[in-house]
């Protein structure tokens, strides 16, 4: 099967279709699938097996495309699941070049005119890279699922099973297009009797450290939290610092505790998740002043193998009273010394740690405001939903800040809590008879392939992606600790859980070799991606689907 050459046409033609992530423009791509698609003549004759699914409650109207073969061989109801995103991100980082961004064959001569790290010349220079915002992330892939398609397509009669292809808007933003499609998913296996076996995608796939040349696979995929915290402090007069405790002072001794700790790290068959790393931390005061701020908060990207969330939510609980209690600790140490240079009488000072979940917050305010608190939120979360410039995180926020002014109690604390948005881990052991089929199917694909390239198969793929919407935690304790910690789970952050604890499915990810996504670099590597990748992603269905 030859079909290189025609998916590198693809993915050119894909990738000069700007499609930035949360603009309307990411809809002319989901288009042109549409319409490739269409154009054959198995979905001529069978056009019910092509649609749009609409994004769930989107205000610019963006859809993914969602297109299906269904085998004729035998009465097979094995359902192989392939899935690729359409968006890329930006690209204002091109700066002078940014209209050659998506012109991937003009763009090669632009880039020979200007200065370039190093290794991007050397990659230029060789001719076996293309470059383009979206080319490597991931229009490559697309273009390989469509060519695999299209192959399919051409002999039905031969095809034992079926396949879906969902083309997915909005993954680069908040997964609005893969968050729609698995309700449509869940829909089609109870209508038409799918027996789905596994969800492969075909994102990239890039080195992972200085110098690295194998190429990988990954059975499964990272899964993602934002652990947060809301930090009370008391505020003081910087004229009468030690009378006052600063939030931001706690803010950075959780920092400390969290940022790039690898104690945090989740490990599974040797493989490390990355550590714990800061994502926002700042004060909450809106004015100038000499008075010390009275609120901060922070929120943390926190990789995940194998921690629920009930677990990461014990260890921050367990981090940040460790961290808030080394604060205390050292202000009465500096405190002391500054008592014994000025000759002042030393007393303790008098402030306490305390860690408390937003849940607890909420049960503790409820025992004393009872129906006004439920109004309060009711009143709130209205406000908010009219204002299009809050996001997710702002949201939670703001709701966390709100219960705890209802408080009665206003000595300082710290509020744990979960910001969105929450991506489950998959984790294929081999235990269950999906999870074994899948290793094998790829084990086998990777065993024919061109030998010529280390292929390496690996656990977990490690940038988040919509693998992790294939399924979820199914256990009601777990799931309970997320929706009571996540403020505005349900409201302004939805997940279908149901549906995904539904579909249950083990994942890989069968990528493009290539380097630099999200930079003016962006490019991915002809020969592997081109010439053996889409091999290796079409026997791996066949595979399974025998």
């Amino acid at each position: 099967m030859d079909i290189g050459k025609r998916a590198e046409e693809l993915a050119i033609g894909l990738t000069s279709i700007l499609s930035v992530v949360g603009t309307k423009e990411e809809n002319n791509v989901v288009k042109r699938i549409y319409k490739f698609f269409g154009e054959m003549d198995y979905f001529k004759n069978n056009p019910e097996n092509l649609k749009y699914v609409d994004v769930i409650d989107d205000e610019i109207g963006r859809k993914s495309t969602l297109a299906t073969i269904k085998g004729k061989k035998g009465n097979s109801n094995k359902t192989v699941i392939l899935i690729g995103h359409t968006d890329t991100v930006g690209i204002t980082d091109y700066g002078d070049l940014k209209e050659y961004a998506t012109k991937p064959l003009e763009l090669i001569e632009k880039l020979k005119e200007v200065i370039i790290p190093e290794e991007a010349r050397i990659d230029l220079d060789t001719g076996n890279y293309i470059f383009g915002r979206g080319i490597f992330d991931m229009k490559c892939g697309v273009a390989i699922i469509m060519t695999i398609m299209e192959e399919l397509a051409k002999n039905v009669d031969n095809l034992e099973g079926n396949v879906i292809f969902a083309a997915v808007c909005d993954e680069e933003g908040n997964s609005g297009g893969m968050l729609s499609v698995v309700p449509e998913l869940v829909r089609l296996k109870e209508s038409e009797g799918y027996e789905y076996l596994a969800v492969i995608d075909t994102d990239y796939s890039a080195p992972r450290y200085v110098g690295d040349e194998n190429r990988y696979v990954y059975i499964g995929t990272v899964g993602k939290l934002m652990p947060s915290f809301f930090i009370v402090g008391k505020e003081t007069h910087v004229g009468e610092p030690y009378k006052g405790l600063d939030p931001n002072q706690i803010s950075s001794s959780i920092t400390k505790e969290f940022n790039l700790n690898m104690e945090y790290c989740d490990v599974a068959e040797g493989e490390v998740s990355l550590p714990p790393i800061t994502l926002r931390q700042q004060d909450l005061k809106t004015e100038y002043s000499v008075q010390i701020a009275k609120t901060s908060y922070l929120y943390f990207n926190y990789a995940t193998h194998i921690s629920t969330p009930d677990e990461v939510m014990n260890r921050m609980l367990v981090g940040a009273f460790k961290a808030f209690q080394n604060t205390i600790d050292e202000l009465n140490n500096q405190y002391k010394s500054y008592c014994k240079m000025s000759s002042y009488p030393y007393a303790e000072l008098p402030w306490k740690a305390r860690v408390i979940t937003y849940e607890e917050l909420v049960e503790k305010v409820r025992a004393e405001k009872g129906e006004e608190l439920n109004l309060m939120l009711e009143k709130l979360n209205r406000e908010l939903l009219d204002n299009d410039k809050i996001d997710e995180r702002v949201f939670a926020l703001k709701l966390v800040e709100q219960v705890h002014k209802m408080w009665s109690d206003k000595e300082p604390v710290v509020i744990a809590y979960f910001s969105p948005p929450y991506y489950p881990h998959i984790y294929v052991e081999g235990n269950e008879v999906k999870e074994k089929n899948l290793l094998r199917a790829v084990d086998d694909a990777i065993e024919a392939a061109d030998n010529k390239f280390n292929i390496v198969r690996k656990k977990f793929y490690p940038y988040i992606s919509d693998l992790s919407y294939a399924a979820a935690p199914k256990e009601d304790s777990i799931i309970g600790v997320l929706k009571e910690n996540m403020p505005g789970f349900g409201v302004k952050y939805n997940l279908p859980l149901k549906e995904m604890q539904e579909l249950n499915l083990p994942v890989v990810n069968i990528g493009p070799f290539g380097k630099d996504a999200h930079k003016f670099t962006e490019r991915v590597e002809r020969d592997y991606s081109f010439n053996v990748l889409p091999k290796m992603v079409y026997d791996t269905i066949l595979n399974l689907l025998k």
